[in-house]
């Protein structure tokens, strides 16, 4: 399989659980990053996620960690050989805010995520229901 992660899956993976629903999106995000360590698995995601994630875990808001601490988080993710980090193109920023316009409950990384999931037919490791405004996005579902 190869899927496109969105960034509550870097999130889920990095951040401890707080509940049994996080508990079991934590061990899903493992279970698909130990599967692209291992080779089994194929991942891409981009730098406008990698941008949000990095955001995440850094806000006063949401989880506090220095930069120095979400970098060391993110950078083995980032090393695995089985994930790939696409470019974005112009035409994708341009599809991608006509999907904002259209889906207003997105934000402007969600539909940039919709829109390279839609022009490169992969699926959407993601844990977030407001891709499902998208009947044409496959989205990931564990094994098992």
């Amino acid at each position: 399989m190869r899927a496109f992660l969105d960034s509550n899956v870097f999130l889920r993976y990095l951040v401890s659980p707080t509940s049994p629903e996080t508990q079991a999106m934590q061990d899903m995000a493992a279970a698909l990053f130990a599967a692209i360590a291992r080779g089994d698995e194929e991942g891409a995601t981009s730098e406008a996620v990698i941008a949000e994630v990095a955001f995440v875990l850094t806000s006063l808001r949401q989880y506090r960690l220095s930069p120095d601490a979400a970098a060391r988080n993110l950078a083995p993710l980032l090393r695995m050989q089985g994930l790939r980090v696409l470019p974005t193109q112009k035409r994708r920023c341009l599809h991608a805010l006509d999907l904002w316009l259209e889906h207003p409950r997105l934000d402007f990384v969600d539909a940039l995520t919709a829109a390279t999931v839609q022009e490169t037919g992969m699926r959407l490791a993601t844990f977030d229901g407001d891709f499902d405004a998208f009947p044409e996005i496959k989205r990931w579902r564990p094994i098992g």
